[in-house]
């Protein structure tokens, strides 16, 4: 496509000059490339419409925009530029993710509310939006600040697209007004926004926390940011201003001499305590309507008890704890669903109820100086406590900000992440051990598995002895083997939770084109099912078995890109996942004694035809899928080379044969019997080249009726030498030549059978959707159990080896806890694709048996029940996430729907919605009654 030298006029009137679609793609990138380098907070990024910024790429040819992950991560999909170009595209256009265009000024846009970015939006730096709007335009501008997460533990960068949106009532009029800020942003920013809008002097108004529309705490501390005070997305704050000299008195300068109002807080009107002793135990604040001092770590500014839904009360008479609702705080059904399932926990409900101040461990680095441990028994009191009354979580939720930031903010996040964290903070802000001993760990050295389980486990007890560990915490024996010496290295590992895969995550349909390397046979598709998580090895077995491999053949793998053979698969342990669906992958039937010699890569061309544009005949085009085999040393001469193209061909020749037969008789993938005669002279041809070979019609085929032209080229294609009969050929391990089809060689052969290869699996259109068959969660626990070699990037140092080595793992369970929580796979993550698994699990409700799968004999039942539920409806995007949970006294389900508590029939949780189980000991095993 040419670019014009003059400009051209915009669909809004700007003129500018173009640049080339290339040049754009790598300003773009420098840019990209320095910003992220150069993180810190207050950077501006702009949010553009996914719909325009995708027009863009297809325009400067990112490659394939369709597939995200392709295109950003460096493949080689990246470099390619489509063969048609795309049109620039016009002005920036953002309508279609801004929010209420017309009702606010330009500065104070709002993004659409569950939007994704990647999906319906992208996020760039500054300099590359004032160099896209430089070029084309448009709008509107949608600036957002980089903001620092700064968590006890870690930090990280977020850009804050969805800035912190109040509703402020004027008491005076009860008038209404949006105030929209970072949550970054101080109390004194917020004042100041205030009295500019309602046009007050700054010493005469007041504003309160009115979430719920109740007064909390007045907003006096100009330097707590927004965050700290715990507002919630939406939530209402309330304006007061001085109308005379009596209501003055509420008003004046903070205890820093601010000119702020200070209102004295409201006493609590709780009697609750963080662990149900007196009013302060141990140096810690009891309750969270204590008035810490403001200056302390552990202020929170109000109570959970201060940011309830409706009126504090301990409950009606008569009414049982353990059914109180959770408010939905915005986005936040993920933490209310897998807080539900924790305060249902029996262990954790009793543990919590009573004074578990002693084992509070301020002193443990890895711990949240005991923060966490506080603020959760004190949600999981009042839950119990409040009886139906719904609680507001806003104190629990900024404490879990403050240690977590990735949960920070209003987006939607993974129960299951969250539980991990929950569980192992109130591990650590709970765990009895002061003073962590430092344990070499032995290896097992042929030691009984009894004996290395016992002292793994007293190891991990030295370091780690909570009340999760005591009831959440079990054993897994793992067994690695290195691939090369053999040496075998069990340990005994702790686990929370097991992270069970569904089948379909386990097993992967593959589709790969065979292709016999000495010209016996035509090429023919075949489809295997492997395991997901295998390698390359894995997938030659089975395309082996099921193409009834001989014992003197082996078969090649590589990958057809661009009719030429982009990569081969030489490592036996390359994990299949590096191969993607929408690829197209060949295997070259192989004698093994060609291993070793010339391989022989055989790329097809075809004379383009003249065209108006193109009267001297055209250039000439690749086409097909390249051809290999292997030469002998005697045939490295541009007549060996002939006889080997030649036999490669013989298969594709249009004549009245078996071949032929066979040729008519292939219909969807599968060749007749017909095929059974050139296979039968496979052993006698052994390789091209060697000197056992007797094919004389090969021979004189290739000096009467072929015509075609043979080139030598070089890796990279870009040399092209023509090949005589004489022509001798440098000795190298690969040769790649280009064969030119003329006419004469279309109607002798037929190349069909070259084109159209079936990518490695093909969706959507396959077969007709019909309803899922129930998936057994003991097949989901086998195929966690099943032996796997480890990724690249999780090698094992070999210690007899002294290398690091991709082994195969093996997990097996030793020891399981009283609660034993099952994670559900149902997400699968890559770098920009998210993907989701609605199939049905078929778990037990009651009696479910681990006995067979428990390698050690602890003397524990392995029989267990289920008492929870976190469940997660429809996408990765809108989704949303309940509980169900049994209150063990009444033997009564109820489903916990955010704030809605309701009770629900035990026929009726089992749903496919189901991600995490929870299931408890049953302490004796019972002798009767029917599992589920």
């Amino acid at each position: 496509m040419t670019i014009p030298d003059s400009g051209f006029m915009m669909e809004n009137g700007a003129s500018c000059l173009p640049h080339p679609p290339e040049e754009e793609n790598r300003i773009v990138k420098d840019l990209m490339n320095i910003s992220e380098n150069n993180l810190k907070e207050g950077n501006i990024y702009y949010v553009i419409s996914n719909r325009w910024f995708t027009s863009w790429q297809r325009y400067v040819g990112q490659g394939n925009v369709e597939s995200t992950e392709k295109q950003l991560s460096g493949s080689r999909h990246s470099k390619v530029v489509p063969s048609k170009m795309a049109d620039r595209p016009g002005p920036i256009d953002n309508s279609d993710i801004v929010l209420d265009i017309n009702d606010h000024g330009s500065n104070d846009l709002e993004v659409r509310k569950s939007l994704h970015e990647g999906v319906d939006y992208v996020l760039v730096p500054q300099e590359v939006w004032e160099k896209l709007f430089d070029w084309y335009k448009g709008g509107p501008a949608l600036p957002r600040k980089l903001i620092l997460q700064e968590g006890v533990k870690h930090q990280q960068f977020n850009v804050e697209v969805y800035r912190l949106c109040l509703n402020l009532i004027d008491s005076r009029d009860n008038s209404q007004s949006v105030v929209r800020l970072s949550k970054k942003a101080s109390i004194r920013e917020l004042y100041d926004r205030v009295c500019a809008l309602k046009g007050i002097a700054q010493g005469k108004a007041c504003i309160w926390d009115y979430f719920n529309e109740q007064k909390h705490a007045p907003l006096n501390i100009l330097n707590q940011t927004l965050e700290e005070s715990h507002l919630q997305m939406d939530q209402h704050i309330l304006l007061e201003v001085q109308v005379d000299e009596h209501y003055s008195s509420q008003f004046g300068m903070d205890s820093t001499g601010n000119e702020l109002a200070l209102v004295p807080l409201e006493p609590s009107r709780s009697s609750l305590t963080i662990a149900g002793g007196p009013t302060t135990s141990n140096g810690h604040s009891t309750g969270y309507g204590f008035n810490l001092n403001q200056g302390s770590a552990l202020s929170t500014g109000f109570s959970d008890i201060d940011g309830r839904y409706d009126s504090y009360n301990s409950g009606r008479k008569g009414e049982h704890g353990g059914l109180a609702g959770l408010q939905n705080l915005g986005n936040t059904c993920f933490m209310n669903s897998a807080i539900q399932c924790l305060v249902h926990t029996p262990p954790l409900v009793e543990y919590f109820l009573q004074d578990y101040s002693e084992e509070i461990n301020k002193e443990n680095p890895l711990g949240m100086n005991g923060e966490l441990a506080i603020a959760f028994g004190e949600l999981l009191r009042k839950l119990w406590s409040s009886g139906r009354t719904t609680i507001a979580p806003r104190a629990f939720k900024g404490k879990l900000a403050r240690f977590a930031p990735q949960f920070s903010g209003y987006n939607q996040h993974d129960s299951q992440e969250l539980l991990a964290f929950l569980l192992d903070g109130l591990h650590e802000d709970l765990n009895r051990v002061k003073q962590k001993p430092y344990i070499e760990t032995k290896d097992s050295d042929g030691r009984p598995d009894e004996e290395v389980a016992d002292e793994c486990w007293k190891y991990h007890k030295a370091r780690n002895d909570s009340v999760i560990v005591d009831v959440c915490q079990g054993q897994y024996k793992s067994t690695l083997v290195c691939p090369v010496c053999g040496k075998i290295s069990i340990t005994f590992d702790p686990f929370m939770y097991l992270s069970l895969p569904l089948p379909s995550t386990v097993t992967r349909i593959m589709t790969v084109t065979m292709f016999y390397g000495d010209g016996s046979g035509l090429p023919m598709p075949y489809t295997v099912t492997l395991f997901k998580h295998g390698c390359c090895k894995d997938l030659t077995q089975a395309l082996a078995t099921a193409c009834c491999l001989k014992g003197d053949e082996s078969l090649l793998l590589a990958e057809v890109y661009e009719h030429r053979i982009h990569r081969y698969f030489e490592n036996p342990l390359e994990l299949l996942a590096s191969i993607k669906d929408d690829e197209h992958i060949v295997a070259y039937r192989i004698s093994k004694r060609g291993t070793g010699r010339t391989k022989l890569e055989i790329i097809h061309r075809l004379q383009e035809k003249c065209t108006s544009d193109n009267l001297k005949g055209g250039g000439r085009k690749l086409f097909g899928t390249p051809l290999v085999t292997y030469l002998g040393e005697d045939a490295l001469n541009g007549a060996g080379i002939s006889i080997a193209v030649s036999r490669m061909l013989s298969p594709l020749r249009r004549r009245y044969s078996s071949l032929t037969k066979a040729h008519s008789s292939v219909e969807n993938g599968c060749v007749s019997e017909a095929m059974d005669e050139p296979l039968d002279s496979y052993n006698a041809q052994s390789v091209p080249g060697d000197q056992s070979i007797n094919n004389t019609e090969v021979e004189e085929t290739s000096s009467r009726d072929l015509s075609f032209q043979l080139f030598l080229t070089n890796g990279s294609g870009l040399s092209c030498k023509p090949i005589e009969k004489d022509s001798f050929i440098k000795s190298s391990q690969l040769v790649k030549v280009f064969l030119d089809w003329s006419d004469k060689e279309r109607e002798l052969y037929d190349s069909s059978y070259l084109k159209d290869l079936p990518e490695v699996h093909k969706t959507g259109f396959t077969v007709k959707k019909t309803r899922q068959e129930a998936v057994s969660l003991f097949s989901c626990l086998e195929a966690f159990l099943t032996e796997e070699p480890l990724g690249p990037d999780d090698m094992w140092y070999c210690p007899r080896c002294k290398e690091h080595r991709q082994a195969t793992k093996k997990l097996d369970l030793w020891m399981l806890p009283d609660i034993l929580v099952v994670h559900l796979k149902r997400f699968s993550y890559s770098r920009y694709l998210k993907n989701k698994l609605d199939a049905f699990v078929n778990f037990p409700i009651r009696n479910l048996d681990l006995s067979k799968y428990v390698k050690g004999k602890d003397g524990q039942s392995h029989v267990y029940e289920l008492y929870a539920i976190s469940n997660h409806y429809g996408g990765l995007g809108g989704g949303h996430y309940t509980a169900y949970g049994k209150l063990i006294n009444e033997n009564r389900w109820y489903h916990f729907d955010d704030s809605h508590v309701s009770p629900v029939s035990e026929t009726d949780i089992r749903t496919s919605a189901a991600y995490l189980l929870f299931y408890q000991r049953v302490k004796s095993d019972p002798r009767s009654g029917a599992g589920e």
